[in-house]
């Protein structure tokens, strides 16, 4: 923006915090300072009560758990930033980040293993599942989902969003990624892996050093654990109940 000579001012680093909890706020407070880019930082505190569910079903026309709940708070956001700043188009996420450097936590399902998911060159963008629908006969699990899950709420309230992780080239350079040769088939060295390669590349592009944090989803880190186990179901099939809903 500076060599088009354009105001730091016109960017802002937006950051959700409900009930005044959470760990991404601090986090990001942590991160700019460390960049010494901490006057871009801008939270958006809202309260539990803003937080529906409910609604981010009908918005992704969607019912998996994790998706919601990340739609949810992704609704809230879009909905405090449009509120402060009604003429501002474009928000900018890091969506396809984890599923290009493959840093989802494979325990957390029991039909990966660490040979599946290295074995398989685009498991998590396209998806996974042979001959059989292991998801909904919408989406396909894989990017599909993610894009709904941020696209739809930032429509809502007439954002336009991008992801540079989503360009062709960025995808292209993830895909070539010699991942068994740098983890060795280890879990751990895999989720260290896109924070190194990220790490780096900020700093040869831009000259700062990144810090780097561990992996969190959107909404473990708008809310505390106790504020979000208030606002979400446990069972999917209270997301599947309300998804049905729509179309009775």
């Amino acid at each position: 923006m500076l060599r088009l000579g354009m105001s730091p001012a016109r960017l802002k680093a937006f950051t959700l915090s409900v009930d005044g909890g959470g760990e991404d706020l601090a986090q990001a407070r942590r991160f700019l300072e460390a960049v010494g880019l901490a006057f871009l930082i801008e939270p958006v505190e809202i309260t539990s009560a803003e937080i529906d569910w409910r609604q981010a079903v009908r918005t992704t026309e969607d019912y998996k758990p994790l998706d919601i709940q990340s739609a949810s708070m992704a609704l809230a956001l879009c909905r405090g930033i449009r509120h402060r700043y009604p003429e501002w188009r474009w928000l900018i996420d890091g969506d396809g980040g984890d599923e290009n450097l493959k840093d989802y936590p494979i325990e957390e399902n029991p039909e990966l293993t660490i040979r599946s998911v290295l074995n398989n060159l685009m498991l998590y963008q396209e998806g996974w599942g042979v001959d059989s629908i292991k998801h909904s006969l919408t989406y396909s699990g894989g990017l599909s989902r993610g894009y709904t899950r941020t696209y739809a709420p930032a429509s809502q309230f007439a954002f336009e969003g991008f992801s540079p992780y989503t360009l062709p080239n960025v995808i292209a350079v993830a895909e070539a990624v010699p991942f068994i040769e740098l983890t060795g088939w280890s879990h751990e060295l895999l989720y260290d892996l896109k924070g190194d390669i990220v790490g780096r590349g900020v700093e040869a592009v831009t000259g700062y050093k990144m810090p780097v944090f561990p992996k969190r989803r959107f909404q473990h880190g708008a809310a505390t654990r106790p504020a979000f186990e208030r606002l979400f179901p446990i069972r999917e099939s209270e997301y599947r109940r309300a998804f049905h809903a729509i179309y009775e």
